[in-house]
């Protein structure tokens, strides 16, 4: 398998109130293409810093992070920003969609900072609408959806740029059992098309349905 994401040695360290606090101390880890891999822990663990180096969101104080074999450390704030939409779709625990529009509108944000017309726009929204089995509710606002509707425009979203990875931090976690369910099955159907996916999550019932698992404690991967 060819890795798509691969930390060597990464350190993450954060000043508070004067003193050192160490997030990550020292990750190797690899991420194939097409891998369906869970990253768990508890509060504190470190999984959240994790999750943002691997996202892009934040920079990594030691150590190197190769994306597609692209070394990032290096990269400015704006290439940075071109990475995350161009590359990584993002998947919430709260959806976070925009309230006042339709799920139609809120899947083409991504598009609206490429050079894409709006028929294009249109029509690339509505592939993934369909893709997530949502096609009869394009003109729905989000209070007119239910929890688990709105995470399937959230991830229609995340897939509206062909990303290379999925990143999704708690999917499921403000979900009923049975919506929860039905977005982990998106999910696995997704990568089963070819699609890296990652979660992030405290759930292990939930890691228990991904392929890989790496569960970290204070910092450092366990297991």
């Amino acid at each position: 398998m060819k890795p798509l994401i691969k930390l060597v040695a990464i350190k993450k360290t954060y000043q508070m109130d004067g003193i050192s606090v160490k997030a990550l101390d020292g990750i190797d880890l690899q991420i194939n293409k097409g891998d369906l891999m869970s990253i768990i822990g508890p509060s504190g663990s470190g999984k959240s810093t994790l999750m943002h180096i691997i996202g892009c969101l934040d920079r990594p104080s030691e150590g190197k992070f190769y994306f597609d074999n692209r070394k990032v450390a290096g990269l400015s704030d704006e290439q940075l920003a071109e990475v995350r939409n161009q590359k990584i779709g993002f998947i919430f625990q709260s959806f976070n969609l925009l309230p006042r529009v339709s799920a139609l509108k809120n899947v083409e944000l991504p598009l609206l900072y490429s050079n894409i017309s709006s028929q294009e726009r249109r029509k690339r929204a509505l592939e993934q609408l369909k893709k997530v089995g949502l096609e009869d509710r394009v003109d729905h606002h989000p209070n007119q959806l239910s929890g688990g509707q709105q995470q399937r425009v959230a991830i229609a979203r995340a897939l509206v740029n062909n990303p290379q990875m999925i990143l999704a931090d708690e999917p499921t976690g403000n979900l009923d059992t049975k919506s929860g369910q039905e977005v982990m099955t998106l999910l696995k159907s997704l990568n089963q098309k070819g699609h890296t996916i990652v979660i992030v999550t405290h759930d292990p019932e939930l890691a228990q349905q991904t392929k890989k698992i790496v569960k970290l404690l204070d910092g450092k991967i366990v297991n």
